[in-house]
């Protein structure tokens, strides 16, 4: 059975710095992209990063580019998202997916698998 598992959400002051980490488990994902999207309070889930099977392919929300990083550990079968310079309207519960394409997917319909989620909680 797949499985999916977030950790690193919390609590931060605005302008600070969390990663995030999401383990797979039950297969082997190396040659399949992974991604992370997010639901805030009263919106609907929006595409944050994704990651090619490579890891050297990559695609970003236009509200994250250049404070997000998103990245892979094949032999961990992990996918991190490191964030910095948060923002309040960061706040969300963080979900990391694993779809069965080797470049990057933008499109929640196109993932396979779906973790809990992670809270992500940012004070101004």
């Amino acid at each position: 059975q797949v499985q999916l598992v977030e950790s690193g959400g919390g609590l931060v002051q605005a302008g600070g710095s969390l990663r995030l980490s999401c383990a797979a488990s039950g297969r082997t994902f190396n040659s399949y992209a992974m991604g992370w999207f997010r639901r805030a309070p009263g919106k609907e889930r929006e595409f944050v990063a994704a990651i090619g099977w490579s890891g050297g392919i990559t695609a970003y929300a236009d509200s994250v580019k250049g404070r997000f990083t998103i990245s892979r550990e094949n032999a961990k079968n992990t996918v991190y998202l490191q964030m910095i310079s948060l923002k309040p309207e960061d706040t969300a519960v963080y979900y990391c997916a694993i779809g069965y394409r080797a470049e990057p997917l933008r499109h929640s319909s196109e993932y396979n698998y779906w973790g809990q989620g992670t809270q992500v909680t940012v004070s101004s």
